[in-house]
């Protein structure tokens, strides 16, 4: 069976870089078709099973006896794997896991990928359900890689309240993570991003034989230091068109950066000129090179506009941001922000994660056109705004504002009267489906703002007066 990549991006926030204090790991999910419909759900422990068979590669790993409950965004065809993709468990730890990254040849050479190993449709299934830490999601992560091996080059991210962890494979066994700092942030597109690393330093985690790896097959190719990006990484024509614009895009409005776009050098940790709400990040995953000559809807020459991949594209299929809060309770600390679609017509919902059931409209996707659910209808919105982006932008933009607000405004009450409430999960719920209620509702009002308008453009029409 042919594998499917997630062409993904992702954006890690430390809780000293956030306006609120809380952690933020986020990633638009995009894959290689048109429509891949996604799906928001609760795994119970009653669910989780002793083994997991990996689809693609008919693999099956055994799994701890001992589950937590967690949020998960899977595909709504299981054909090609679960591909849980991210989520929030019981203990208010997150993970994001579906980031295809790049390497080289002479890492290939000598720890191939394991066509028979797991790999990112896997990872959140065997991983989340059974980590209290961060850090202890790449541990074990890392033991499986050991074990099983992997059939391709992999991000993933891990956070709790403290702490973010940003990990990834390189070859068929060996891996590397790093703890990001707390006043930090992070732009990950699909390439390996990693760059300074101390292999003595506690931030830092690795495979057991990695620095003698580098050292037994002359893999550094620098004088001085130990640089993974150059070490384990690409450095291609490829990278300077898909992947490294998107990081420059971002780097440039959070920290005011001034380089190129297809510089192969950008910094993996960046600092930004003021902390980040839910709000900046949701724009940077939504973004398309806006106020530059490459922006697909903008006035550059057709050339421009086709010159570097931009973020949010039709490839969308979700876009989550996992936030642990530091200045609540734990029962309410964990939120699973979700919208499904291409991103400059979707907003994001955030769900409370200590819940027994999610909302239907995100929960029962169908494989087939379905607009009453929020995927589907998500992604009309996106067609036919991309019909005429200047016609619909300005509608989609006080639809985003209003939604943001309203969320807010019910998540604002939630958390001030969780506490008085006997059955927690039950209150958590409703606010859930008070939320997703609205999203609907909104998007279909949208919706129809947009038939209307449009109705007046069509070329098929006739009027006397013309």
């Amino acid at each position: 069976m042919d594998k499917k990549t997630a062409s993904c991006t992702t954006i890690l926030v430390g809780k000293h870089a956030s306006n609120d204090g809380s952690t933020m790991i986020a990633r638009n999910e995009d894959a290689g078709s048109g429509s891949e419909p996604q799906k928001f759900v609760v795994i119970e422990p009653e669910q989780q099973g002793s083994t997991f068979y990996a689809v693609l590669s008919d693999c099956t790993v055994q799994l701890p006896d001992d589950p937590m409950r967690y949020t998960a965004t899977p595909e709504a065809d299981p054909s090609q794997g679960v591909w849980a993709a991210s989520g929030i468990n019981a203990e208010n730890v997150a993970m994001t896991a579906t980031e295809t990254i790049t390497t080289n040849s002479r890492v290939l050479a000598i720890d191939p990928l394991v066509p028979e190993g797991i790999g990112e449709a896997d990872f959140v299934s065997i991983v989340l359900p059974y980590i209290h830490s961060a850090r202890e999601g790449v541990l074990r992560l890392g033991e499986l890689l050991a074990k099983y091996g992997t059939y391709e080059s992999n991000g993933i991210a891990f956070s709790d309240k403290d702490e973010i962890w940003y990990m990834e494979t390189i070859g068929g066994h060996h891996w590397v993570a790093t703890k990001i700092p707390d006043d930090a942030y992070v732009v990950a597109p699909n390439r390996l991003n990693i760059d300074h690393f101390d292999f003595e330093a506690d931030t830092s985690l690795y495979a057991a034989d990695l620095p003698n790896l580098i050292e037994m097959y002359h893999l550094n190719p620098d004088f001085e230091g130990v640089n993974l990006r150059h070490i384990f990484g690409s450095s291609t024509e490829k990278d300077t068109r898909y992947n490294n614009p998107r990081a420059w895009y971002i780097q440039k409005h959070f920290s005011g950066t001034d380089a190129e776009p297809i510089d192969q050098e950008l910094p993996f940790l960046c600092y930004p000129k003021q902390k980040l709400t839910i709000e900046d990040v949701k724009w940077a995953l939504s973004s398309h090179f806006q106020n530059t000559p490459f922006d697909p809807y903008g006035t550059g020459t057709p050339a421009e506009k086709k010159q570097y991949r931009s973020i949010a594209l039709n490839r969308n299929q979700q876009v989550h941001i996992l936030q642990i809060r530091n200045n609540v309770a734990p029962e309410i600390a964990g939120i699973h922000w979700l919208a499904f679609g291409p991103n400059t017509f979707n907003a994001v919902v955030p769900f409370y994660v200590h819940i027994t059931d999610t909302p239907a409209a995100y929960r029962n996707t169908t494989k087939v056109y379905d607009p009453t659910n929020s995927y589907w209808l998500s992604r009309t919105l996106a067609l036919i705004g991309d019909s005429d982006y200047d016609r619909y932008s300005d509608l989609a933009a006080r639809f985003e504002l209003d939604m943001m607000a309203y969320c807010r405004r019910i998540q604002q009450q939630t958390d001030q009267g969780w506490m008085r409430q006997d059955q927690h999960s039950s209150f958590l719920e409703k606010a859930n489906e008070k939320m997703a209620h609205y999203y609907i509702e909104q998007a279909t009002q949208l919706l129809g703002k947009m038939v209307e308008s449009g109705s007046q453009k069509m070329a098929l029409r006739f009027n006397l007066a013309d």
